[in-house]
């Protein structure tokens, strides 16, 4: 199947040459046609399956037909970086069409974005807090939209941004064409989307386990000699396009600094970066400037990033959902990519999970010269121990269980190298 099958404005072939399209993605198989129909529906689909634009070229079909200088489309994201993405699809997707989008998010200065209103878009790329700051005073009309997109449901719930997707939901004519898109579903997403959509079409594909292009492998190793144990591991490894994952923001700022005195370009996103920050760290990390980027999970999806060759996980994260959002960011549209896992014996029930997930035993692996039995250093002033966990000492912890499987001590294998060119309210850790 290619493109020309779904008889989309001819208007849009030039877009679609632009970005290399050649045969769409089986989300986009069975996403567009729906779309275009006018129909409301609910997708979800494994990251990196293409699915922006699924849902960005039925709207634009749509809207290039019938009035300009109105906004007439939708889509509410959860992360700035996210916004961005999907309005720099629009762009390119659109070229010669003269159909344009804006972007509105907190964090930067309204004044653009108001200016932006004013001279008038088609679509509005929004997360939620923002949005509804503008619309209460009078900057933003949304009695004109037709279609809605609601991207990453459960990380607008995870975020805490539900009742203010219910507010913008309210503020949109009830007549209208909705867009669902979400990895899971929790019970209050199952809820929004039972209150919001008319008989949604559900589409589902490749659900619950990480893309088959993506290797996997953990490195058990004690909490103290985590940082150490990163930083051998990267001696081995290609580091042109690393990124890796930290639980808190505060750990990502100091390993960033730990990794750049070992003599690597590396840069940091999470919340505590402002905007500017944020979009310097992901332009100097798309195009080479940094090898390496540390990052919250705040990138753990929709950083479209194809050049990632590894993805580093230096704390294991709290779900298995967000394992498989995080590894996404590697092995991108068919390519090969590496996930690495540092592990700790209180990592074991997650292990497992996954483990259950992908049905079958997550290789182990040592680094050979490393010495694992080296002792933590003595606490200074009442402090913990450098490099042991940000949680309160009076936190509880779970029993250390053995691994299932011993490590396999090897030298590191040959790792690929990729050819390839290279939101408003935030939960506190990230």
């Amino acid at each position: 199947m290619n493109f020309n099958q779904f008889n989309l404005d001819s208007r849009l072939q030039a877009g679609i040459k632009r970005v290399g399209y050649s045969m769409p993605t089986p989300i986009q198989i069975q996403t567009i046609p729906t779309a275009l129909e006018g129909r409301d529906l609910i997708g979800t689909a494994q990251t990196g399956t293409g699915k922006t634009a699924a849902f960005v070229l039925p709207i634009l079909h749509t809207l290039l037909s019938g009035p300009r200088n109105r906004s007439r489309a939708l889509i509410v994201t959860p992360t700035r970086e996210l916004a961005e993405q999907i309005h720099q699809t629009i762009r390119v997707l659109s070229v010669g069409t003269n159909l344009r989008s804006a972007t509105i998010y907190g964090g930067v200065g309204s004044a653009p974005q108001i200016q932006a209103l004013c001279k008038g878009v088609e679509i509005i790329v929004a997360c939620p807090g923002r949005l509804l700051d503008l619309v209460a005073q009078g900057n933003a009309n949304l009695s004109n939209i037709e279609i809605l997109v609601l991207d990453e449901a459960d990380r607008m719930f995870d975020m805490g941004f539900l009742p203010d997707v219910r507010r913008i939901i309210k503020a949109v004519p009830a007549r209208r064409q909705t867009m669902l898109f979400s990895a899971t579903f929790p019970r209050e997403v199952e809820q929004l989307a039972n209150q919001s959509l008319k008989q949604p079409k559900r589409i589902a594909v490749g659900l619950s386990r990480p893309a088959r292009t993506v290797s996997h492998a953990l490195y058990p190793v004690a909490q103290h000699l985590k940082r150490s144990l990163l930083l051998a591991l990267l001696k081995q490894t290609d580091t042109d396009s690393v990124l890796i994952f930290t639980r808190t923001k505060h750990r990502a700022s100091r390993l960033q600094k730990q990794i750049k005195d070992a003599g690597y370009n590396v840069t940091s996103l999470h919340s505590d970066r402002t905007q500017g920050q944020r979009q310097a760290a992901l332009n100097g990390f798309k195009n080479g400037q940094y090898q390496i980027m540390v990052a919250t999970d705040i990138a753990a999806r929709g950083l479209d990033v194809d050049s990632i060759s590894h993805v580093i996980n230096f704390d294991m994260p709290d779900t298995a959902d967000a394992y498989i959002h995080r590894i996404g960011r590697t092995g991108r549209a068919e390519r090969s990519g590496d996930a690495f896992t540092l592990v700790t014996p209180d990592d074991n029930d997650m292990i497992r999970t996954l483990e259950k997930i992908m049905g079958h035993k997550l290789e182990r692996q040592t680094i050979k010269g490393f010495d694992y039995t080296a002792a933590a250093p003595p606490p200074v002033s009442g402090r913990r121990p450098r490099g042991a966990d940000d949680r309160p000492a009076s936190s509880p912890r779970k029993p250390k269980l053995s691994l299932t499987s011993s490590p396999r001590e090897t030298g590191h294998r040959p790792l690929r190298r990729q050819h390839a060119k290279a939101g408003n309210k935030l939960h506190k850790r990230y």
